[in-house]
């Protein structure tokens, strides 16, 4: 069967990036539990005659041209969403855990890549600690590109991703009476927190362009022993290129009057120009697919941002999908788009090449 879409471009139906999809999608792989989808994707690679092989941490690798690299995540977030096709306006819709994030962006990679020749990895942890991220780049030389695979919608290319920076806060106090004017630990954690949310405060600004906190974990009382109040907050920061993950800590170090922050995690900010050989590779290929090109940013962070800071190359992040599913309940594909965006990424591997 074939279609047409509203701009008269003609769409046919890529079997083979399907069937895989549906492979990887009912092969539940939330991290660190990638063994049995990584698996089913060494075997589709060395189904084409691919040599392929998982390094030290799990990562499935298919070197060859390096002219680019396609990579994305074998990895998904918890949750059970039944694996099933339906009808949906646009032909059928594949339903299940992980379809947008990221196993869209990794079937029609891996299935582009086989086509082409080029370098493939499905790395590993994306959703946690990008530990397969970040092995890949201690582990081998860059490439002359990279496509890193996350849901940007087939007319879409992710050019920008905000940083992160992660810490915990730690305050104690001495047992008194709840009668006494001096801060206890609680208050002092609440202190510090209002002080760090009111230091980032600009909300007239785009929130890519802003510093945003977040608190994910906060514990607090008197101790086992009986003897202190302790109070302890688990933060993350997002941000934006206009900053460097170094000097959101110190403004934020500066608004301590009591306890101490232990930094736990790093990650850089990107923002990749559009006129990279990528970047117009992607927005050609878009084009000749019957697409107006979309040039995103986005407020979360990914592996590209592993990349960017580690290697001098040009990049961009493309997939199937609509990231406002990441995660969610009713995560779901439209086929069609992933037809599209194995055609997209076949045709940037040979310009790159």
């Amino acid at each position: 069967m074939s279609g047409t879409d509203a701009s008269g471009d003609a769409v046919h139906p890529d079997d083979e990036a399907r069937e895989l999809l549906e492979t990887l999608v009912a092969t539940p792989s939330p991290t660190p539990e990638e063994d049995d989808c990584a698996a089913a994707l060494v075997a589709f690679l060395e189904s084409h005659g691919r040599e392929a092989f998982r390094d030290e941490v799990g990562n499935v690798r298919a070197p060859a041209d390096d002219s680019v690299l396609y990579t994305s995540h074998v990895d998904t977030v918890p949750g059970d969403v039944p694996v099933r096709v339906e009808s949906g306006d646009d032909g059928p819709v594949l339903w299940g855990r992980g379809a947008v994030d990221a196993k869209g962006s990794l079937a029609a990679l891996a299935v582009a890549a086989v086509r082409t020749g080029v370098s493939f990895v499905g790395v590993v942890g994306e959703e946690t600690d990008s530990r397969g991220a970040r092995h890949l780049v201690a582990d081998r030389e860059p490439p002359d590109a990279v496509v890193n695979g996350e849901p940007s919608g087939w007319d879409g290319l992710t050019l920008g991703y905000r940083g992160l920076v992660s810490g915990t806060y730690v305050a104690t106090s001495e047992l008194g009476h709840s009668s006494r004017p001096e801060n206890n630990a609680i208050q002092d954690a609440v202190a510090w927190w209002s002080a760090v949310e009111e230091r980032f405060g600009d909300e007239d600004a785009p929130v890519f362009e802003r510093v945003t906190a977040t608190p994910v974990a906060v514990e607090g009382g008197v101790d086992d022993e009986g003897l202190s109040v302790e109070a302890t907050l688990e933060a993350q920061l997002r941000v934006p290129p206009s900053h460097s993950t170094a000097e959101v800590r110190e403004l934020v170090d500066a608004e301590l009057a009591a306890g101490t922050v232990t930094w736990t995690d790093a990650v850089e900010p990107t923002m990749q120009s559009a006129r990279t050989p990528v970047a117009r590779a992607l927005r050609a290929a878009i084009r000749e697919r019957g697409g107006e090109p979309r040039l995103l940013r986005k407020t979360g962070t990914a592996d590209m941002n592993i990349y960017a800071d580690a290697w001098d190359c040009p990049m961009a992040t493309y997939g199937p999908g609509d990231s406002a599913l990441d995660h969610a309940p009713d995560e779901r594909l439209p086929l069609r788009a992933l037809d599209r965006s194995a055609a997209v990424l076949e045709a940037v591997a040979t310009r790159l090449r």
